[in-house]
């Protein structure tokens, strides 16, 4: 099966470019925007050469995994224009649940049940399944004339391979026993896109992002730990505020908000992290 967009994104002018192998879906799709490009591109592949998580982080993308990005150009301000990393992760959730059978049952943090949400939300950029990284989400942006910014929405998803040297359990799609490939993957992200980002509408419904962003949080109300600059603070994830900034009560009782750092949950928030 090759690569190709739902009926629905293409009837909303969303176009296609896909590769056996890229360097860096973000890379490519800024390099078009630079070039002129409107936006509304889908740049995917099932191997990724070069790509990056946050911090300059390796994103390890072997051959069966999705690498997506789409490219949006905006003239929304750049403050807005960043939680359209909320909008890929609820895509994306959308979008697993459409292809993974129902019968498989996640299981939440710390062996906790996850309820009704077999794939979970992390603050800020991953998605979850039985506790584990399934995929992460880097936004990179540029400058353009006109007032205008291209951004790149990296979507990274394990489907047939996770990594297994890193500091935090992982996990993939064919790990979890689901038979989904990339391609059938793709397709429901490019319908489940259409659909969450008509919501957020160039930020005016940012609100309604958040509710539904929150109803699949992980670690809502748990113990968390935030690594922010080699600094590490301690509480309990609250909320995202309404800029979907990380929110959380210090032991202290007082109320910390997070723009940036990076989030551990359950018995690895009360270690050393």
């Amino acid at each position: 099966m090759a690569f190709r967009l739902a009926p629905t994104s293409a009837s909303e002018g969303f176009r296609l470019e896909a590769h056996d192998s890229v360097g860096s879906t973000n890379a490519l799709a800024l390099d078009h925007a630079r070039a002129g490009d409107p936006g509304r591109l889908w740049v995917v592949s099932k191997k990724q050469e070069s790509g990056r998580g946050r911090r300059g982080r390796v994103w390890a993308t072997p051959e069966g995994n999705l690498a997506a990005t789409l490219l949006v150009i905006t003239t929304a301000e750049l403050r807005l224009a960043a939680t359209l990393g909320f909008v890929a992760g609820l895509a994306l959730a959308d979008a697993l649940d459409a292809v993974v059978p129902k019968g498989r049952i996640a299981i939440g943090l710390d062996g906790a049940s996850a309820g009704k949400n077999r794939f979970e939300l992390k603050w800020p950029n991953d998605v979850l399944a039985s506790g584990a990284k399934l995929a992460g989400i880097l936004l990179e942006s540029a400058i353009l004339d006109g007032g205008r910014f291209a951004v790149a929405v990296g979507i990274g998803v394990n489907v047939v391979a996770y990594p297994e040297d890193l500091p935090y359990p992982a996990t993939s799609l064919r790990a979890l026993g689901a038979t989904c490939d990339a391609e059938t993957l793709f397709l429901a992200l490019s319908d489940a896109w259409s659909e969450n980002a008509r919501l957020w509408d160039e930020g005016r419904g940012l609100a309604a992002v958040r509710r539904r962003w929150l109803a699949r949080a992980a670690g809502l109300g748990g113990e968390v730990a935030v690594r922010i600059d080699g600094n590490v603070v301690r509480g309990v994830f609250e909320t995202i505020d309404e800029d979907c900034r990380f929110v959380i009560r210090d032991d202290e009782g007082s109320i910390l908000t997070i723009a940036a750092g990076d989030v551990h949950f359950g018995a690895v928030a009360s270690a050393r992290v």
